[in-house]
């Protein structure tokens, strides 16, 4: 079965659309651009289809790579038979293709090498082929000291040798054994002796059992990590009767050489020697591969879970284009301020000092006043750090002296602030600005676009995946790229007012051209249509193409331009308009009339039914942003800290993170609590994103507070059993979760977005 065929199967899908999809890509197409733009030639595929087909391609290719590097090897050892290749073509995954190479594979000197070396191998034959043979008395006549075989002992030592590495290369039997511990073996995790104290946060784990194949990926990431940090003992028992299992999997391997009857000498010592292979050889290469293969679909899981989280953060509800100034708190350093305009560009920085020692209360309320009044500032940011409790009264005092001011105010994370303003993507894009008041303008302006805030920072920095740093961070760094440029493409992009972070994530734009665009808007002015973007240095055919259904022109020459309707398409617009006698401004918007059209009406060779009806939608909402309308959650007044809690208490909250086995929800006191997978629904629930997402508002009831280890317990079910108080469930023998950073404190008003971002830059 060739790629396409195999990859068409794999997603139950027709062969032409995966070889379509396949031409597309190795052309150079995104995976956006295919989903959006190209239903025709795919048939329909999906972002998420697409996805799947690029990461099976690629691995799929790698294995035909690998598969052809090994039959070389073999063919130029001149030991490569029909059955042999066919049995390499046929292999379906890289570890069978590895297991098929064992005997081939260029080696390091084995006790094997040197007893064939010292002429043992016909001896290991003769015992393989007549059982009735007496192993020392044949063993004898190799006997050669000069080849360092002093005696039969020693001859029969290296026969076993050799048996053994055949045995442990045979791909059939590795396959086999593999399953079947993989089916019914168990994982024994023991505490390192004298680590007590330091192995606090897994004492879940001091002594645990549970079977390989069942443990969720948080699990075993925490058992790796205890294992990393030499603090626990993982075991791989090939069953739960460990020793029995042993003696019959030692037996299974007798089978493999014929052993029949050990009555006969031969065969009693082949049956020894099984026992050898399978303990030292076999059993080791087994419980190797199969914590590896324990580890990475735990590592898959939990990039799947933190891309997730990361796609409901990025698409996280904005506060949208409104003046906003932004305050980083501080105590004895003062309250940084920056106010932006709807573009999120800086119209003014200051310092006022509200707070101990200096107590410029009233002064900072009128520089305050003064600067909401001149630029119309319409919404205030407050960091979420040191002193912001303080600085939200500030500006609360700001509300009542002042009430012809209309303003809203929202706590937001600053989390990573400090960092991204001493980064040198900060220095860049803000060379005047002292790197203190660089985080306030962040402040302000996460909460007008937190996607295009967050596409500065590293994916991999915002703390809302399972045990991210103990994943492959390769793999997590590609999943975590596909997220973020399938959101930044999703929402689109204002290349008037894009920073060149975000336009570098759209479809086709490398960072190159994306600064080139930058460059040229501030050497011409904003972009009046589409066309001027191929005016731009280094924005070719190809990148116009893929990026141009993605780059939004608010109130320019073209209403279209402002839409996700592609150039392209432009002619089907120009048809319509045609045809129904209307101009286009008098159809973008009007539902009623837009959807009485007939599809079907305006397809051509171009443009199939999918792209038409596509285009209509579009032009019911031009450049609709997929993202909710933006909202926050009150905190309860007095619940600032985990002391504060009791259980039976209702509050409001926001998840911050979901895993596998429940959600995350920060409650206002700088410890997240859980809400196990079976309290977050009153019906059951395989997967806890059926209930909630990151972002979500909730209201939860505390169940259980655990000081000392810090965790807290959390229900949302409508009604909640009495038993179920003080003895929640325990939050599957996780790692406990970690603690806000000190610097975080108290939040009486936070958005859905800022609550969950609060875990940026953290790790």
């Amino acid at each position: 079965m060739d790629v396409i065929d195999r990859i068409a199967k794999e997603l139950s899908v027709h062969h032409k659309q995966v070889s379509a999809a396949v031409l597309l890509l190795d052309e150079g197409a995104t995976v956006p651009f295919i989903a959006r733009y190209r239903k025709e030639i795919t048939g329909g595929l999906d972002d998420t289809q697409l996805r799947m087909l690029e990461e099976r391609l690629a691995y799929l290719r790698e294995l035909n790579e690998r598969r052809k590097s090994i039959l070389d090897s073999i063919q130029a050892q001149d030991k490569l038979t029909p059955e042999l290749e066919l049995a390499i073509n046929a292999a379906e995954t890289k570890t069978l293709l590895e297991d098929l190479y064992l005997p081939y594979k260029p080696k390091r000197r084995t006790k094997a090498q040197i007893a064939r070396e010292a002429g043992l191998e016909p001896l290991a034959d003769a015992l393989l082929e007549d059982r009735s043979l007496i192993p020392e008395h044949i063993a004898a006549h190799y006997i050669d000291s000069d080849k360092g075989v002093a005696d039969s002992a020693a001859a029969l030592d290296g026969a076993r040798q050799i048996i053994m590495e055949r045995l442990s290369e045979q791909a059939e039997l590795l396959a086999e054994l593999r399953e079947r511990v993989w089916q019914k073996g168990v994982i024994h995790a023991t505490l390192v002796s004298g680590k007590e104290q330091q192995a606090e946060k897994f004492k879940d784990y001091f002594d645990y059992s549970e079977a390989i194949n069942k443990i969720p990926s948080h699990r075993a990431l925490a058992l790796f990590r205890g294992r990393n940090e030499n603090l626990l003992a993982l075991d791989l028992k090939p069953a739960a009767d460990d020793k029995d299992e042993h003696d019959r999997l030692a037996q299974f391997v007798a089978q493999h050489l014929n052993v029949s009857d050990l009555s006969r000498p031969a065969d009693a010592w082949l049956a020894e020697t099984a026992r050898f292979a399978w303990k030292i050889k076999l059993y080791t290469r087994i419980d190797l591969d199969l914590k590896q293969r324990l580890r990475e679909a735990a590592e898959q899981e939990a990039i799947r879970v933190f891309s997730s989280n990361l796609r409901d953060l990025l698409l996280a509800a904005p506060a949208g284009a409104k003046a906003t100034m932004g305050l980083d708190p501080g105590i004895r350093t003062g309250v940084k301020v920056a106010i932006v305009d709807t573009t999120g560009k800086v119209l003014a920085t200051d310092t006022i000092y509200p707070h101990p020692p200096r107590k410029q209360w009233d002064e900072s309320i009128a520089t305050l006043a003064a600067l909401i009044q001149r630029y119309q500032v319409n919404l205030v940011s407050i960091g979420n750090g040191t002193g912001s409790r303080e600085t939200d009264q500030l500006v609360a005092d700001v509300m009542k002296r002042h009430s012809e001011l209309r303003f809203s105010k929202v706590i937001v994370s600053e989390a990573g602030a400090s960092v991204y303003s001493a980064s040198e993507l900060a220095a860049k894009e803000f060379p005047e600005l002292d790197v203190s008041l660089r985080g306030a303008v962040s402040i302000a302006r996460r909460l007008q676009d937190p996607l295009a805030e967050l596409v500065k920072i590293d994916p991999k920095a915002i703390g809302v995946g399972q045990y991210q740093h103990d994943v492959n961070q390769v793999q997590l760094a590609r999943g975590l790229d596909t997220v973020v440029e399938d959101c930044v493409n999703a929402v689109g992009v204002d290349v008037n007012t894009a920073s060149v972070s975000l336009l570098k994530r759209v479809s086709g734009l490398s960072s190159g051209v994306s600064e080139n665009i930058v460059a040229y808007r501030n050497e011409h002015g904003s972009f009046a249509n589409r066309k001027q973007l191929k005016k731009v240095p280094r924005l070719g055919d190809k990148a116009y193409e893929q990026a141009a259904g993605f780059l939004r022109i608010m109130n320019g020459d073209n209403p279209l331009d402002a839409s996700a309707v592609h150039p392209e398409a432009y002619p089907v617009v120009e048809a319509i308009i045609v045809d129904t006698g209307k101009s286009i401004r008098d159809i973008i918007g009007q539902s009623q009339f837009l959807r009485r059209l007939e599809p079907s009406k305006y397809t051509n060779e171009h443009f199939g039914l999918p792209t038409v009806t596509d285009i209509l939608q579009e032009l019911e909402k031009p450049g609709r942003d997929p993202r909710p309308e933006f909202k926050s959650v009150e905190f309860k007044a007095g619940i600032e800290k985990i002391t504060d809690l009791e259980p039976g208490m209702t509050l409001a909250g926001v998840v911050t993170n979901v895993a596998n086995f429940g959600a995350f929800v920060d409650i206002g006191v700088h410890q997240d609590g859980l809400v196990h997978i079976s309290h977050l629904s009153d019906t059951f629930i395989k997967d806890p994103r059926e209930a909630v997402k990151t972002g979500d508002m909730v209201n939860v009831k505390v169940l259980e507070v655990d000081v000392a280890r810090k965790r807290i317990s959390l229900s949302m079910k409508t009604s909640v059993d009495k038993a179920d108080f003080g003895t929640a469930k325990s939050p599957d023998k996780r790692e406990a979760r970690p603690a806000h950073k000190a610097k975080q404190a108290e939040k009486p008003v936070s958005g859905a977005f800022a609550n969950a971002f609060a875990k940026a830059l953290k790790k």
